[in-house]
């Protein structure tokens, strides 16, 4: 499906949208109630990569199915690792049998488990034969994606021993660890991070317990995009989100003051208004604890002619594609100066915007949502406008609420 976007003339941004749960924190909280079926667990996201694991947690077939969701592959990974007795063939997409998973796989090796390549050395998809584990030390880069570390740290409780992960260098990512931790405290499993050293205890039950989802801040980005590049007085307020988030993209709420968004909470709820104009400096941000925002960042920036320089980028090249590189390729396409590292990119400010421009997405769901916003500039199309269900199943819904028209066209 392809999709024209255009600006609706003459409607005043001004609406409530409702986002599903974070799909960070369903994620975790679905691999924990496996462990613990005495959590209820609401607001959850209706992701694919959410309804991919919950068919594999839930599923007695042989063969698991994840299609593009890297965190169920990991998180998998992890959890039928430790199920005595059950024999998982966990696969994926294309992209997912190209996207590295060795490290992970080492780890859990070097606990015990039983876990084979099935075809390409380091990649999935992967036989596991579920083992007791036993050993309860293990180490690992911190320098990876936060999930590997996370998908550890899941399973840590069930384990007899408990389990101790050191992770070695320097660790990125840290907002997802400390969300696995709070999860964890939160279902009273005593855990602990201090000087890369995770220590977690082991635990058989917990009390039965209702647990909310915060909405996803991720997906909340896209809105400060759109506030950002819109007329001052445009607001929007979103829901269910808190001041207090456990989701490292809540720092959106500092970094939008760059474009002129201020953000107001509420009891269950945030207001993003244009209060003023974009400054005209250079943005300057290390990303590295929240990477998933880089690409909208990126759009917003060249949508109002503002210089940026985004650092810590690093994981970006293993994610859905190569982020940085498919950054380039289409920024370039509608008219930007934009350079690119492995874990850098610099973009210098333009005024001229190209219109029209197929925006292709790379089988990446960030791609086509960070680039929408882009229309209240210029109409554009996005190609396999679908790839948004990955995380955001009512996403053009919402886009046509607040004033961007969406229009298949062939």
């Amino acid at each position: 499906m392809n999709l024209q976007l255009h600006k609706v003339e003459n409607q005043k941004i001004d609406s409530e949208i409702i986002i599903s749960g974070s799909k960070s924190e369903s994620n975790r909280l679905l691999i924990l109630q496996q462990l613990f079926p005495e959590i209820t667990i609401h607001n959850l996201s209706d992701s694919d990569d959410s309804h991919h694991l919950q068919e594999a947690l839930s599923s007695e077939e042989k063969v698991a199915d994840i299609g593009h969701a890297g965190t169920a592959m990991r998180f998998l990974t992890a959890f039928f690792a430790t199920q005595e007795g059950e024999v998982k063939i966990l696969q994926g997409s294309d992209r997912m049998h190209n996207r590295p998973i060795e490290i992970l796989v080492n780890a859990l090796r070097d606990l015990g488990a039983d876990i084979q390549y099935v075809e390409k050395e380091g990649y999935p998809p992967l036989k596991i034969t579920g083992k007791r584990l036993l050993k309860n030390k293990v180490s690992i880069n911190g320098n990876v994606s936060s999930q590997y570390i996370s998908a550890l740290m899941l399973i840590a409780s069930s384990l007899k021993n408990g389990l101790e992960i050191q992770l070695e260098g320097k660790v990125t990512s840290v907002p997802y660890i400390k969300m696995t931790l709070a999860l964890l405290h939160q279902v009273g499993v005593e855990a602990s991070f201090e000087e890369n050293i995770i220590k977690i205890q082991s635990k058989e039950n917990t009390t039965t317990q209702d647990i909310v989802v915060e909405s996803d801040w991720s997906s909340a980005s896209y809105f400060y995009s759109l506030i950002a590049l819109s007329e001052i007085g445009s607001s929007v307020k979103l829901s269910a989100y808190k001041k207090d988030s456990l989701q490292g993209d809540s720092c959106l709420a500092r970094i939008y003051q760059h474009f002129g968004v201020t953000t107001i909470f509420e009891e269950n709820s945030v207001t993003l208004t244009k209060e003023k104009e974009h400054s005209k400096a250079i943005l300057k941000e290390d990303l590295k604890s929240t990477p998933d925002i880089a690409q909208t960042i990126a759009v917003t920036c060249f949508g109002l002619g503002v210089a940026c320089d985004l650092s810590g980028l690093h994981t970006l090249k293993i994610k859905e594609t190569d982020r940085l590189e498919a950054l380039h390729e289409e920024l370039t396409k509608l008219g930007a100066e934009i350079n690119v590292t492995n874990e850098t990119l610099h973009l210098k400010n333009t005024e001229r915007i190209h219109k029209n421009i197929n925006i292709s997405t790379y089988n990446d769901h960030r791609m086509a949502m960070a680039f929408a916003p882009l229309a209240l500039k210029v109409p554009i199309i996005i190609l396999d406008a679908e790839v948004v269900t990955k995380s955001y199943r009512n996403f053009w819904n919402d886009m046509n609420k607040i004033g961007i028209e969406a229009v298949e066209i062939k």
